[in-house]
């Protein structure tokens, strides 16, 4: 029998929605806006980059807002009891420079992400680590004879999803459910724990 290995999200799944937090802790509605709501990733990162020089919102403001974010109640306990019994790779499109308070409250897992091009602490773009890069590391690790299991929540988890051997929705807004039926909708990580265990 194949190892396995399981692939999650981080933001929705283990973490709070960033934008969200930064949206709400800046007063910018527009910035609110994630990959729940727009599937071209490329569009929405260009939008959040003009929005973010238009209101003179900084790197270290950004960074400031997430290290005052805690993990989503209950993700601690399940990233432990889960990674007794496996290994876990956090597949994210957040970027390095964001990713760093969280990762140190859930134990410093490996995450692989992309990273921000920084200019005098604005933001002036982003570098994707590879296109599709969710369903690319799924495939590559099958390509190491692991069977993969995984949960997102957005769009952008779609594709990971359907490449991973077994692939969950967890805490998907109603949208991301309907569009895609195939894929076991969760809601509670006892519930998500167990289902990735019966995998195994």
């Amino acid at each position: 029998m194949k190892q396995s290995i399981v692939t999650l999200d981080m933001e929705g799944v283990l973490t709070p929605e960033i934008w969200i937090a930064v949206a709400e802790a800046t007063g910018i509605p527009e910035l609110r806006r994630t990959t729940r709501d727009e599937p071209d990733y490329d569009k929405l990162m260009g939008e959040r980059i003009a929005i973010l020089d238009r209101h003179g919102i900084t790197l270290p403001r950004i960074q400031e807002v997430i290290a005052g974010l805690p993990l989503l109640p209950g993700a601690a306990e399940f990233l432990h009891a889960l990674r007794a019994q496996t290994q876990v790779i956090i597949l994210s499109d957040t970027f390095e420079q964001f990713a760093q308070p969280l990762l140190r409250q859930m134990g410093w897992p490996t995450i692989w992400c992309h990273r921000l091009v920084v200019e005098n602490d604005r933001i002036a773009g982003y570098r994707l680590r590879l296109p599709d890069q969710k369903r690319r590391a799924v495939s590559a690790l099958q390509s190491l004879n692991y069977r993969v299991i995984a949960a997102g929540d957005s769009y952008n988890d779609t594709t990971m999803l359907g490449q991973a051997d077994h692939g969950f929705l967890f805490h998907a807004p109603e949208n991301v459910v309907r569009e895609f039926p195939r894929f076991p909708a969760l809601n509670s990580y006892p519930e998500l724990l167990a289902r990735i265990t019966a995998c195994l």
